[in-house]
């Protein structure tokens, strides 16, 4: 049984996880906190928008981050890798809860949490070592490869499990949803209709010629 750090009832709630990840553990985070609350369907816009250049705002682990004027000014990055793997977990929860007869579309993120698993240090080439050698010591220089594990829960935001602030943060997002005013659809005209006006447009520059 895969153990998850939700630490709360979990009755109700559908779970997903990806783990050896090689990948930036404070990107995933920042990621996790993007989607943490929001409805299954407003999270996975939210990562495609990455995809095509919107930035994602850093609360934490921002120091010397430039700010981005698509966020308000904020410091904010382009994470596209760490957004398309949660992207993947995302989608890996919404067919859990498919399986078990929910309606994925109807859920919102209840838990979404990275952490970093373990990390495998790197010697350096023999060159380097070589110079450090000299120095009496062995070189530092070496790139480190860290490991880490996101997982994501799914829930209707009425659990018995959730805390008084899980629940109103939810709910908000739910207003927020209604609230949201519909977007106009732009009629699509047929295709003779366009060559019927641009035969017209033609007519009326050759009479004013």
């Amino acid at each position: 049984m895969v153990e998850y750090s939700f630490n709360r009832k979990r009755d109700g709630l559908v779970f997903a996880s990806m783990k050896d990840i090689n990948a930036s553990f404070k990107d995933l985070c920042a990621v996790c906190d993007a989607i943490r609350y929001k409805s299954a369907h407003g999270a996975l816009s939210t990562l495609d928008s990455v995809a095509s250049g919107m930035p994602i705002l850093y609360r934490r682990h921002n120091a010397h981050m430039g700010a981005r004027h698509e966020i308000g000014g904020r410091t904010g990055r382009y994470p596209k890798k760490c957004a398309a793997i949660v992207r993947k977990v995302l989608v890996n929860a919404m067919a859990n809860a498919e399986n078990k007869g929910d309606d994925p579309h109807s859920m919102y993120i209840v838990h979404a949490t990275a952490n970093k698993t373990m990390i495998l240090q790197r010697t350096a080439p023999k060159g380097v070592l070589w110079l450090g050698h000299s120095m009496g010591r062995r070189s530092a220089r070496r790139a480190d490869v860290e490991f880490a594990r996101v997982e994501l829960a799914l829930g209707y935001g009425e659990e018995e499990g959730l805390s008084s602030r899980m629940k109103a943060a939810i709910t908000k997002e739910k207003k927020r949803f209604k609230e949201m005013p519909a977007q106009k659809v732009k009629e699509v005209k047929p295709a003779k209709q366009k060559k019927q006006k641009a035969e017209a447009k033609q007519e009326a520059q050759k009479a004013k010629a």
